[in-house]
């Protein structure tokens, strides 16, 4: 049993004792039937330094073990896995989810003011339902462009892969297929994804994975309005066989009232024209690296002059 050096060594109602762990889908792994070990106190939490129940667990064949680093009620703060501290909604590291909805960390860094945080945000749990995140993240807006663009959709088990053999990489591993471990050439060291902090990632403070999103995120194209205000007619491409001009109207009647659609059949695209320019902005704004009628993703390019139309 793990004892903190703080004053929880002497307070054992702080200690946490759960059932299950809060993971996500991709540390849980694919198998649905997962054998699961649980160590009352295992072990401190990384962050609060309290003792918590301790999981640990496979989550595939040739995968390396995994177990939970921090407590719950640190997690439920941040709502992030347990195991890899990504936001169990996007699936993206707490400065990039923070930076997409404009959150701004409060949380204490000494021992005292620490605990005196958690224990509130703890009253504040046992006051919610559990289905929504307290604290900052949970008065938070529901979601932003940059953050549903960068989102992981689908679990990334490649990231349960066991580590690199150092016996191997110094040529002296002879388990050869039985190895547990991967034979593989090590990334660069002075890679900056080489060194990552536990502590930096949950604070969301010089996370270089966060870093490297956030970099691909401000290449990405923007949204920008064309000057010519007389400009309300947008620009979609791609619409194959399966999208007609009542599917487009049906999709973008809700943005405002359309004057004209002209669908050019030879070149599969489309000119929707509508009756305001605030209509069309909102509609490009809204349309914009996201659209998909009848199970079809169309582009809708950015509004450039030589993507919207004037008046006929």
């Amino acid at each position: 049993m793990a004892t903190s050096l703080g004053s929880n060594t002497y307070n054992r109602q702080n200690w946490e004792d759960a059932d299950f762990p809060i993971l996500c889908q991709t540390c849980l792994g694919e198998n649905p039937y997962i054998r699961m070990t649980k160590e009352k106190y295992g072990k401190e939490c990384k962050i609060c330094a309290r003792p918590f129940t301790v999981f640990r667990w496979c989550p595939g064949t040739r995968m390396r073990f995994k177990k939970t680093e921090v407590c719950q009620t640190c997690s439920k703060m941040k709502n992030v896995c347990q195991t890899c501290l990504l936001d169990l909604e996007y699936g993206l590291p707490i400065q990039v989810r923070d930076t997409g909805l404009n959150i701004k960390d409060d949380i204490p860094r000494s021992d005292v003011n620490k605990e005196f945080y958690t224990q509130n945000m703890e009253r504040e749990l046992a006051n919610s339902d559990g289905t929504r995140p307290v604290g900052q993240v949970g008065k938070a807006p529901s979601s932003s462009d940059m953050l549903l663009k960068l989102a992981r959709t689908t679990p990334y088990y490649k990231r349960n892969r066991p580590h690199i053999c150092s016996f191997w990489v110094k040529g002296e591993c002879r388990r050869g297929e039985e190895c547990p471990y991967r034979h593989e050439k090590p990334t660069d060291p002075d890679d900056p994804l080489a060194d990552q902090n536990i502590k930096d990632r949950y604070y969301g403070i010089n996370d270089p994975v966060a870093d490297k999103l956030l970099k691909r995120a401000s290449t990405m194209p923007r949204l920008d309005p064309p000057e010519d205000k007389t400009i309300t007619t947008l620009y979609i491409g791609g619409l194959g066989d399966t999208v007609t001009d009542g599917d487009l109207k049906n999709f973008f009647y809700q943005f405002g009232e359309i004057r004209t659609i002209t669908v050019v059949q030879r070149q599969q695209c489309a000119f929707i024209q509508f009756a305001t320019r605030p209509a069309a902005e909102m509609a490009a704004e809204k349309s914009f690296n996201k659209l998909i009628i009848n199970g079809r993703r169309l582009t809708c390019l950015p509004p450039k002059p030589n993507n919207w139309l004037g008046h006929p």
